[in-house]
């Protein structure tokens, strides 16, 4: 399978990085196979003597759609990244990022090593054309939808263009997993005041009203605001939105502990929950961090998806779905060419240098 733009669109998961192992990829890539008939074909990267007693045991020996390339080391949780990438050249997410780079696959998905991921990432298959950093987009529920939050933690700081640039990202990313035609954009602050925010935001606030014709810029948005229905993407440096990112998934932790241990306080309450369990288990749903399975590193020349180095199969499932629709979107053009009509809009004006009378 090939896009648009003659780049392969198979899938590439690194197999050995998550924390729970390589069996959990595994039965992963199976139920996405049976939920999702037009998935993009897989490749697993790993070690290949682990890979196919497992492949064997869940039926997916010889899967027309799944193929194994062998790599013999693993990048850890604990490596620092930018040493083990020198260090392990035969690591699972080294030889997965490869695939993208040569044209062997549309995007590489992993649990593994955040760090060496997006470091990996960047080195191998650098920044798109008029992009300078890279972002991580995270989607999150809100009333009547869900959002998309970026940058999410690849680059805590930021310029005032690099904000404009991700709301860009973001309004691509949101049209394809969202299905939003004109995503809202607003600018992460504290405060929706004209002149309300530190100089970064004051800044980027100018800027995305000057890029109006590339994004829906609906303004600034204070931080309760994301969580209601005002905006499909907010925008933020890294450092503000990992905050954000995880302070709202533990609060979704707190908030399910807290329901179930209220509910299984007494027989009365425990009556009640059962008789009303649809509800509990729709909210569940839509709380729940697994359901989008990772966030993709968006602004490369190739795709990155990263999820959680604790997803288990249904949360890799759930990122091999993404995955799929983003190779088959074939986003990345369309994004150069925003990126390039932003940058023009963003260009200084030249100073009048007519002489006077």
């Amino acid at each position: 399978m090939v896009n648009k733009t003659g780049v392969s669109g198979r899938i590439v998961l690194d197999a050995m990085g998550g924390d729970l192992g390589p069996s959990e990829v595994v039965e992963a890539v199976k139920l996405a196979f049976a939920e999702f008939p037009e998935l993009n074909p897989v490749t697993l990267v790993g070690d290949q003597a682990l890979l196919t007693p497992l492949l064997q045991k869940a039926g997916l020996a010889g899967h027309p759609s799944l193929d194994l390339f062998h790599a013999s080391e693993v990048i850890t949780m604990d490596d620092k990244p930018m040493q083990a990438l020198r260090r392990k050249r035969d690591a699972s997410m080294v030889r997965a990022i490869e695939r993208v780079k040569e044209g062997e696959a549309g995007i590489v998905v992993s649990c593994g090593n955040t760090g060496a991921l997006m470091a990996g990432g960047t080195l191998r298959l650098r920044t798109m054309e008029g992009v300078d950093r890279p972002a991580l987009a995270a989607i999150i529920p809100r009333d009547n939808g869900h959002f998309v939050l970026i940058d999410a933690g690849a680059n805590p700081e930021a310029r005032a263009e690099h904000l404009v640039h991700n709301a860009i990202l973001g309004t691509h990313y949101a049209r394809i997993v969202l299905g939003i035609p004109r995503p809202r954009v607003s600018l992460l602050t504290i405060g929706t005041e004209e002149g309300k925010g530190n100089n970064l935001t004051t800044e980027a606030h100018e800027l995305m009203k000057r890029v109006g014709d590339v994004i829906n810029y609906a303004g600034p948005a204070e931080g309760f605001q994301v969580f209601t229905d005002h905006c499909d993407v907010a925008v933020c440096d890294g450092f503000t939105g990992n905050l954000l990112l995880k302070s709202w998934e533990s609060l979704a932790k707190f908030i399910s502990g807290i329901l179930r241990d209220e509910l299984s306080a007494d027989p009365v309450r425990a009556v009640g929950a059962f008789l009303a369990r649809g509800a509990f288990n729709a909210l569940k749903q839509r709380i729940n961090p697994e359901r989008y399975g990772g966030a993709p590193l968006l602004g490369l020349r190739g795709n990155v998806l990263k999820a959680h180095g604790s997803s288990n199969r249904h949360a890799i499932k759930a990122a091999l779905h993404i995955a799929s629709d983003v190779v088959k979107a074939d986003m990345n053009h369309l994004i150069e060419a925003d990126v390039a009509r932003a940058n023009e809009s963003m260009r200084p004006e030249p100073a009048d240098s007519t002489p006077e009378a």
